[in-house]
């Protein structure tokens, strides 16, 4: 049972259907002789008789009966997975994980959902962290495509730009500054008095925040307070205890409600980009291919749209 060949169960299955070995040789193109010595095999290994001669030609035996039905379920398993693979050649099946910056929690759910409506058969599995944590993975390969702010320098990486990603200034609507606004730009020197609350070292946005403030003498020596989270940053700006610069994408709801205003600095927006980041030399999939063009064609949909300035 054990030696059993799909070759052999076809026989039985057109012999079953045909009722003359002559007529199943010629429909599976093989000799008579041929058909019955694989009937043969598959009797002798099985020590059963699977078809009995009749004035009706062969009848099969509840034995033949049963190969009968097991060769219909294997050819039925067979064009389930022809099925899956050209779903997998499509890139409408398959698997991905992605790592996802902390930032871009804020729309990465709305389009990986969008993505799915169009490719319900790929799975998607998220991991959301800060960009030390990104990287760990991506020097690891725990994540297979990655959605963050800068690409690394010092591993080397396929990426590609799939939107815009401007950082702003927030504070409460109290704020001294907020009133001006609508009444001309707050320079970078005004701006740089204030008590910024800022991201961990070696974050994006506090990188193009020092950056930004790099060129005013001795500011970068004591930088702001140091804060975890972006949720914490945005809380403690409508709490009163400072400024932050933050990405434009993160903020929609808080302005929406008039919990916090865009200041009109000099220099801001902050123009960056959001990538996707694959390591290079990477297999891609033809569900990843598809996940990137999907990222290419539609991401800005799913971006949180307000004014800026």
């Amino acid at each position: 049972m054990h030696n059993l060949t799909f070759r052999q169960l076809r026989s039985i299955q057109t012999i079953d259907k045909t009722r003359k070995i002559s007529t199943a040789a010629r429909e599976i193109g093989l000799t008579a002789p041929a058909v019955t010595l694989q009937l043969q095999q598959v009797e002798e290994a099985s020590e059963i008789q699977l078809f009995e001669r009749s004035k009706f030609g062969m009848q099969t035996t509840m034995a033949g009966r049963a190969y009968v039905e097991a060769a219909g379920a294997i050819e039925g398993i067979l064009r389930q997975l022809e099925d899956k693979i050209d779903a997998l050649k499509d890139g409408k099946s398959g698997r991905i994980r992605l790592g996802i910056v902390s930032t871009a929690k804020y729309f990465a759910p709305y389009l990986v959902a969008g993505f799915a409506k169009s490719n319900p058969d790929v799975e998607i599995v998220m991991t959301v962290g800060n960009r030390e944590q990104l990287l760990e993975m991506l020097h690891s390969h725990e994540a297979d495509l990655f959605i963050m702010g800068r690409p690394p320098n010092n591993i080397n990486v396929n990426s590609f730009i799939f939107g815009d990603h401007p950082l702003v200034v927030i504070a409460p609507p109290d704020h001294p500054l907020a009133n001006m606004a609508n009444k001309g730009e707050i320079s970078k020197e005004r701006i740089a008095d204030e008590t910024f609350l800022i991201r961990e070292k070696g974050s994006g946005t506090r990188t193009s925040l020092e950056i930004y403030l790099g060129e005013i003498p001795g500011r970068l020596d004591s930088l702001g307070i140091e804060m975890d989270s972006i949720e914490t940053i945005k809380q403690s700006v409508m709490a009163g205890m400072g400024i932050g610069v933050i990405s434009a994408h993160t903020i929609a709801q808080e302005v929406e409600t008039g919990r916090m205003v865009i200041l009109h600095v000099e220099g801001m927006p902050i123009k960056r980009q959001w990538f996707s980041v694959t390591r290079a030399g990477m297999a891609i999939s033809p569900a990843m291919a598809s996940f990137q063009q999907f990222l290419q064609s539609n991401a800005t949909r799913y971006f949180p749209q307000f004014p800026v300035q």
